[in-house]
């Protein structure tokens, strides 16, 4: 059903640029996390966690993603990284 209202039109047009601009930085994050967790040694991996953090922080303050599913995130990628030797 086309869009008939000037208003609704808007809307459409602005939805499709939040939705491509929030894609890219899911498909950011999700490479971040997937590099911490293929690390094999534990220096390596503390500092591409300290990049991820602050990746899924600013995901949250722009409301990409909730901050409690940031906080998630965070705690599982740090235990994991906590459990390497």
């Amino acid at each position: 059903m086309p869009l008939r209202h000037k208003s609704a039109q808007k809307r459409a047009r602005q939805t499709i640029k939040r939705t491509e601009r929030n894609k890219k930085y899911k498909a950011l994050l999700k490479g971040a996390e997937k590099r911490v967790v293929n690390l094999k040694t534990k220096a390596e991996a503390e500092t591409e966690l300290k990049k991820t953090v602050a990746l899924l922080d600013r995901a949250a303050t722009k409301g990409i993603i909730h901050k409690n599913k940031a906080a998630n995130k965070k705690s599982k990628l740090t235990k994991k990284v906590n459990k390497l030797s």
